[in-house]
């Protein structure tokens, strides 16, 4: 009778007590299908622009970060700077990113799109936006939670640190898009 009270959720919790090995690659099957479909509208969009999700993640988070270095931004996506170089050049040279001298370090290089990068970032955002949205709505603000606990705790503490940095950001207004609005 109690476990009837308690209802699916509470079946659920119960169950994580004790997570078996099947219940992990459940979770892992879950991540990568997901990611698979969450992805596929904007890896099609890319490549008929001779692009991939390499080059999707600089245009995100310089998008995010606009004036973001070049240092910071090898911190968030944790690659070399060789490897920045191969995706951030033809960026630059197409004209979806900017770079300009730091104020203070003009050795530094400040990063920012351009309004063909912005459209790009914006046209890629859309494309996700309503995977979101759908999977946010169906699932409810509790779930929302968890997803975003889940999340976090599938990070390490350099991830975490800079996805607070990022958050810290977008709370003082220094990221380019506005609120996204449900609907």
């Amino acid at each position: 009778m109690r476990e009837e009270a308690a209802g699916p959720a509470g079946a659920a919790g119960r169950n994580l007590l004790f997570l078996r090995e099947e219940e992990l690659r459940l979770a892992q099957d879950l991540l990568f299908f997901g990611y698979r479909d969450f992805t596929a509208g904007a890896d099609r969009s890319l490549a008929e622009l001779d692009m991939g999700r390499a080059h999707h993640r600089v245009l995100h988070f310089v998008g995010r970060r606009p004036g973001i270095t070049v240092g910071e931004l090898l911190a968030i996506l944790g690659i070399t700077k060789q490897s920045l170089g191969r995706v951030l050049t033809p960026l630059v040279e197409q004209g979806y990113v900017a770079q300009a001298a730091g104020r203070a370090d003009r050795r530094q290089r400040l990063l920012s799109l351009t309004p063909k990068g912005e459209a790009l970032e914006r046209q890629l955002f859309e494309l996700q936006r309503e995977w979101v949205m759908r999977a946010y709505r169906e699932a409810g603000p509790v779930a929302v939670d968890g997803f975003r606990r889940v999340m976090r705790g599938l990070m390490g503490d350099e991830a975490r640190a800079q996805l607070e940095r990022l958050e810290r950001a977008a709370s003082r207004g220094t990221g380019t898009a506005p609120p996204v609005r449900g609907g």
